[in-house]
């Protein structure tokens, strides 16, 4: 079995913690996992029986190592580590894009993830400085679903819009123009979010189609996660019925 050592952005490996995110790992990725390690106190389970099936089947090597969570994991309910390489595949210029702009919270980030492939937006922008999208942190809180989508880092806003020119820009900015009820979504489409604290800075007032997302004045905001998924579920219910 390959050496662990406490995570890294600059290391070439990742790990992916818990039962849920192995599977959805070995299930959608089997070819970048390096190995599984099981808690000595993990009793059998269907979890396990299922992992166990998997690793067989790609011939990937199966190990009991307590030592391992001592240096990996501090949660007691983590009995199951994959190690994995960090590989993506190319975002596509075909399908509807969500950009997160320097997202630094990493729960947000996985949340956002899960969200995102659950309304079939499998392609990510995220503009640096941003938070490392495999984090074991950002892995866990996507419940694996960063497995199922693709990836790409940019400097900066204008570079993204210069690499993917035909996206149609929806970003969401608490002065949008226009009510998201009222907003016509393309399908080439593109949704925008700034950072948790200071959402997008007022120059996205000029970019695509600014929208709005309205509540009442009992809150100055919502927070990232829930308003990234109020224009995904906009957006991808608008696109079937389009499809229909």
């Amino acid at each position: 079995m390959i050496p662990v050592k406490k995570y890294s952005k600059n290391d070439g490996d990742s790990y992916a913690l818990g039962a849920t995110v192995c599977i959805e790992l070995l299930k959608n990725r089997p070819a970048s996992v390096r190995g599984v390690f099981f808690h000595s106190e993990l009793v059998q389970s269907d979890a396990r029986d299922l992992v166990e099936k998997l690793c067989r089947e790609s011939g990937i090597p199966v190990e009991i190592n307590d030592k391992v969570f001592r240096i990996l994991s501090q949660k007691e309910n983590c009995y199951m580590i994959a190690v994995f390489e960090k590989t993506t595949d190319p975002v596509s210029a075909e399908r509807p894009h969500i950009v997160l702009v320097q997202p630094s919270n990493a729960g947000n980030l996985g949340t956002i993830i899960r969200t995102a492939a659950g309304f079939n937006v499998p392609d990510l922008i995220l503009i640096r400085p941003a938070a490392d999208i495999f984090d074991p942190k950002v892995v866990r809180a996507s419940m694996g679903a960063v497995f199922l989508i693709c990836h790409r880092y940019f400097d900066s806003f204008e570079s993204y819009a210069e690499a993917f020119p035909y996206k149609v820009f929806y970003p969401f900015m608490l002065d949008g123009s226009t009510d998201i009820r009222d907003t016509v979504f393309d399908k080439n489409f593109a949704l925008i979010f700034g950072n948790e604290a200071t959402g997008l800075p007022t120059e996205f007032a000029t970019i695509g189609h600014p929208v709005r997302i309205s509540h009442t004045a009992s809150i100055d905001s919502l927070n990232l996660p829930v308003a990234a998924g109020i224009g995904l579920y906009e957006a991808f219910g608008q696109i079937r019925k389009q499809s229909l």
